[in-house]
């Protein structure tokens, strides 16, 4: 009988929903809800899941993340985004649930040149931040037991991303064009879930102390500054197998060379202090980290 705190993970068929389930196992009943289980857009089913699994944590990776797409879908990214994340706060405060919830890099507009702190004015360029942004206000609002983690260019070995996506270009393509003035910290899924996995442990354990002692926003990713490009570069680098020995030339051009609907901030890094300093987690080097999921995705060809 598994008789832990009961988990409740949504978001489940994505890819930090994927590590999330893979990290929690066996720390108590479990309960996976994917978008074709739970519809983010009708608030009943939200409340209802969490009715009935009567969880006593909700881990929310579920999100509207196609941000150039948002940019015409702004009523849709909004109720993923922001009126269920509001929804979950007041369920998670009605039974003193705790709510684990993600948020992003672009609720900044990219106009600092060091690191952003969680006391940094926020200005989203775009609606996908907007709408992310908007979320977090509503977490906030609501109060209770809750915890946001602010990541940024979040990518791994499950779901849809940019490094599937430019493994997948580099075996399609003899050269490819990637953006090299937008800087930031490309985090892993994984990293992701150890991180939640041991700040949650804690919280239950109460070794962090009351509510009002850790409850509020934190950035939560890898160290170290690149670019797309610089991290394109990283990934062939490390990739030959994967990339049935190709290796595409790959050349750095400018965000005005690239237009998408959606502006993204050139500066999006974040500081990470704040977290240490509470918790005591660090996750890795994003150098270290894309080492890890490049082996897990070697081993899965092997």
């Amino acid at each position: 009988m598994n008789d832990g705190p009961r988990i409740l993970v949504l978001g489940a068929g994505g890819q930090l929903g994927t590590e999330l389930q893979s990290r929690f196992a066996g720390t108590g009943p479990l309960v996976a809800v994917d978008r074709e289980a739970v519809d983010f857009n009708v608030p009943d089913q939200i409340r209802a899941i969490v009715r009935n699994v009567q969880p006593d944590v909700i881990l929310n990776s579920a999100a509207y993340t196609a941000v150039d797409r948002a940019e015409t879908e702004q009523e849709v990214a909004m109720a993923i985004n922001a009126e269920a994340s509001r929804i979950l706060a007041e369920e998670a405060l009605r039974t003193n649930a705790l709510l684990v919830h993600y948020s992003t890099d672009y609720v900044f507009d990219g106009s600092k040149a060091s690191p952003w702190t969680e006391e940094d004015p926020t200005g989203p360029l775009n609606a996908y931040g907007a709408s992310k942004l908007a979320g977090e206000d509503a977490i906030r609002k609501v109060g209770g037991r809750f915890l946001i983690f602010r990541t940024s260019w979040v990518y791994g070995p499950h779901g849809k991303n940019f490094l599937l996506t430019m493994l997948r270009l580099g075996r399609e393509r003899e050269s490819l064009s990637i953006v090299d003035d937008q800087f930031g910290g490309p985090t892993t899924s994984i990293e992701l879930a150890h991180a939640t996995r041991a700040i949650v442990d804690g919280v239950l354990a109460g070794t962090f102390g009351a509510a009002q002692d850790w409850a509020g926003l934190y950035h939560m990713t890898c160290s170290g500054t690149t670019t797309w490009y610089g991290f394109t570069q990283a990934i062939f680098a490390r990739a030959g197998a994967l990339l049935n020995g190709r290796r595409p030339k790959i050349t750095p051009i400018t965000s005005e060379q690239y237009p998408v609907p959606a502006r993204r901030p050139r500066h999006s890094v974040l500081s990470n202090k704040k977290l240490e300093a509470r918790f005591g987690v660090r996750l890795g080097s994003w150098e270290s980290a894309l080492d890890t999921v490049i082996e897990q995705l070697s081993a899965q060809t092997h």
